[in-house]
C-alpha cells in the first residue's frame, strides 16, 4: 500500500476510523490483488465516492416523497404507490425498491431491508450477501454483522472489486468502465476521476501504455475520460504529470489553458487543430 495516513486524510477529510481502515487495507490489499499504484488509486477513488469519503458504511434510505418519485418512480409514482406513505421510512422503502430481485423475497419478506447496501462499495441483495458469505466462510447472518465493521466494509468492497474484474480497468486507467460496473451508470464520474487523479499524483502512479512514436497522428478527437498513446503524447507536450496516458482533470485543465493562450476554442476537447498546435 502506497498512500500514507496524511495523504489519505487529505483526500478524504471526512473518513471515519482512519487508523483501523488503513491497517485493514495493509492486511487485505495483497489478498485481493490491489498490488499497483493504478489499482490502489482506482479502488480508493471508487470506494471514496460510494461511501461519502469513507464516512458511511450502511445505505441511507431516508428519502422524501419527492425524492422517491424522482429516483424510484417505477416503484412509486409510476407503480401506483403513494410516496407520501413511505417518505422518511427507510425500512419500508428498502422492502419496496429491493423486493423480488437479487434473490430477495417480496415486500413482506423484509429482505430488502435486511440485505440493503452495506460496505464501502454498497453490497446489496441476498445474492451478493450469500456469495460474499461463502467467500469468507461465514453464515449470512454473520456476514451482516461483519459488514457493519471496518474490516467487513472493506473486504466486501475488495471482494466485489475482484469478482467484477475491475483490476483490468484499473490497469488501463479506465475510470468510466469501473464506474459503470459499480454504479450501473456514470453517476459521480467527475468526483471519482478527481479522486483518482489526486491519488495517482500523490503516490507516483503511472498507467503503462504503448510508447508513442515521435510523431503521433491524431486518429480521434481526444476528450476527458479517454486513454492511450496519443493522450500520453499530449501530456508530454503539455508538461502534465504524471504522464499516464489517461485524459483526467489535470490534463483537461492543461488543454484549456493552452487553448486560451493560443486563441483556440477553450472547450477542453482536442481535435486535429488543437493537437497539431500542441505537438508542433
Amino acid at each position: 500500500m502506497k498512500i500514507t495516513k496524511e495523504q489519505f486524510k487529505h483526500v478524504f477529510p471526512h473518513a471515519k476510523d482512519v487508523d483501523e481502515l488503513l491497517a485493514a487495507m495493509k492486511k487485505m490489499f495483497k489478498k485481493y490483488d490491489i498490488n499497483s499504484e493504478a489499482r490502489e488509486a482506482s479502488f480508493l477513488a471508487q470506494c471514496g465516492h460510494e461511501s461519502g469519503g469513507f464516512g458511511v458504511r450502511t445505505e441511507n434510505l431516508n428519502y422524501s416523497a419527492k425524492a422517491l418519485d424522482a429516483l424510484f418512480g417505477k416503484y412509486f409514482k409510476r407503480g401506483g404507490r403513494d410516496a407520501e406513505e413511505y417518505a422518511r421510512q427507510p425500512e419500508k422503502i428498502a422492502n419496496v425498491v429491493y423486493a423480488n430481485r437479487m434473490d430477495n423475497g417480496d415486500t413482506d419478506s423484509g429482505d430488502g431491508w435486511k440485505f440493503r447496501g452495506r460496505g464501502y462499495i454498497q453490497l446489496t441483495g441476498k445474492h451478493n450477501y450469500s456469495n460474499f458469505a461463502k467467500s469468507v466462510g461465514m453464515s449470512i447472518d454473520e456476514v451482516i454483522e461483519y459488514l457493519d465493521t471496518v474490516d467487513g466494509a472493506l473486504e466486501s468492497a475488495l471482494w466485489f472489486w475482484k469478482e467484477n474484474g475491475l483490476n483490468k480497468f484499473a490497469d488501463k486507467g479506465d475510470i468510466k468502465n469501473q464506474t459503470k460496473r459499480i454504479n450501473g451508470g456514470f453517476n459521480g464520474l467527475e468526483d471519482r476521476m478527481k479522486h483518482w487523479d489526486e491519488i495517482m499524483h500523490m503516490i507516483g502512479g503511472e498507467i503503462k501504455v504503448a510508447k508513442p512514436e515521435s510523431k503521433v497522428k491524431l486518429e480521434r478527437v481526444l476528450r476527458k475520460g479517454m486513454s492511450g498513446a496519443d493522450v500520453k503524447e499530449l501530456q508530454v507536450k503539455l508538461g502534465v504529470k504524471p504522464v499516464n496516458g489517461t485524459f483526467g482533470p489535470t490534463t483537461l485543465k492543461a488543454v484549456i489553458n493552452f487553448q486560451r493562450k493560443h486563441d483556440l476554442a477553450a472547450d477542453g476537447i482536442v481535435g486535429p487543430k488543437t493537437f497539431a498546435q500542441i505537438v508542433g
